[in-house]
């Protein structure tokens, strides 16, 4: 049996952080899912998986993240990766998955592209906005 955990580290809001370690197979690939959707039914809707410590792999870990992305957009959120391994890289751009996972080169990355900035945060176009009507 194989050695795998998945580990919240950051979790605000609707976003939470995950931290995967060890290999992603057949044996382990269940529990990535399922704790991957626990995080998403306690309303953590938007999900970052930082795969930097994944050692391996396969069809089967491959088919969890596949999961895990529809069961986001389900709730009405998403799936990111961070520091996703060269092979996996490399699977998700051949199948196309790559234009709907977002990768992001570290997890900070991937966080910092989740967290609105100071001028998204507070501003808003309304029905009554001037701006929503394209007045300058």
């Amino acid at each position: 049996m194989t050695d795998f955990r998945l580990t919240a580290q950051h979790t605000d809001g609707d976003l939470a952080l995950a931290h995967a370690v060890g290999d992603l197979d057949i044996a382990t690939a269940p529990d990535l899912r399922a704790q991957a959707l626990a995080l998403i039914d306690q309303g953590h809707r938007h999900l970052i998986l930082d795969l930097a410590a994944v050692t391996f792999c396969d069809s089967s870990g491959f088919n969890a993240l596949v999961g895990i992305f529809r069961c986001a957009k389900a709730a009405d959120g998403s799936l990111s990766l961070a520091a996703v391994p060269d092979r996996l890289q490399r699977l998700l751009n051949l199948t196309g998955l790559s234009t709907l996972l977002p990768a992001y080169p570290t997890a900070a990355d991937a966080l910092a592209a989740h967290t609105p900035s100071p001028d998204t945060a507070t501003r808003s176009f309304g029905v009554g906005d001037q701006s929503s009507r394209g007045y300058r």
